[in-house]
């Protein structure tokens, strides 16, 4: 049976649709849903209180904040890993971009059991020990050969939807208000996938320093729910 190339290509076009959504869906064993990336502590300061102030907290991390480095970082190791070079040292960036012992532990702990559960997949990138999130899903994506800005628009839109879900437990947003919210962040995901495509790493840097500073202050809060 003679199959068109055109078919070829859309099944491979499916295929990496399929497997984004797999690993990055809160079912895959990563352990997201034990994270808030200091949305937790913002809440609990009243800094995120109603629908619109979490949209706005979360529009700034995917524009100016831990969102769009990582997505910086994602796509240089998407590259290095495309290009057979060594992982090591953007490895070593991606663990350094972390802003408090919370983030950090966030960042490395799903980054080293997204490595262990993509395995089932086949062959994963040699990286040097543990290693971030976005190090982890660029290299992986880029060894199975998934287009970059698809991965990149998957990873933010799971970012801001384990945020969201975050939110759900915290404060009075309802289903349908977070519902809203994620609607609203789809074209500015979708920017931001576009953008963070085409840099380098002179792109990394932010401005969302209440962001920053809720993350280093959620260690010491009392009564939490989350791990960050």
């Amino acid at each position: 049976m003679h199959i068109p190339m055109s078919m070829i290509i859309l099944m491979t076009d499916i295929q990496s649709f399929i497997r984004l959504q797999t690993w990055l869906s809160p079912a895959f064993p990563t352990g997201a849903f034990s994270y808030s990336h200091g949305l937790e502590q913002a809440i609990a300061s009243k800094l995120v209180h109603n629908q619109q102030s979490l949209l706005d907290w979360l529009s700034s991390l995917l524009k100016q904040g831990a969102g769009w480095n990582d997505a910086v970082i994602l796509a240089e190791a998407w590259r290095a890993c495309s290009q057979d070079q060594d992982l090591a040292y953007i490895a070593e960036l991606g663990e350094a971009m972390s802003i408090s012992k919370e983030r950090h532990l966030e960042t490395m702990a799903q980054g080293s059991a997204f490595l262990a559960a993509a395995a089932t997949w086949g062959e994963i990138p040699e990286l040097p020990g543990d290693c971030s999130l976005p190090v982890a899903v660029g290299s992986v994506t880029a060894k199975q050969g998934i287009e970059l800005q698809a991965t990149l628009a998957a990873y933010l839109h799971a970012y801001i939807s384990n945020q969201i879900q975050a939110a759900l437990r915290l404060m009075k947003l309802g289903q349908q208000g977070g519902v809203e919210v994620l609607a609203s962040l789809e074209a500015p995901i979708l920017t931001t996938a576009a953008a963070a495509s085409q840099t380098t790493l002179d792109d990394l840097g932010g401005a969302s320093f209440m962001a920053d500073i809720c993350a280093m202050q959620h260690e010491q809060l009392q009564t939490r729910i989350f791990r960050s």
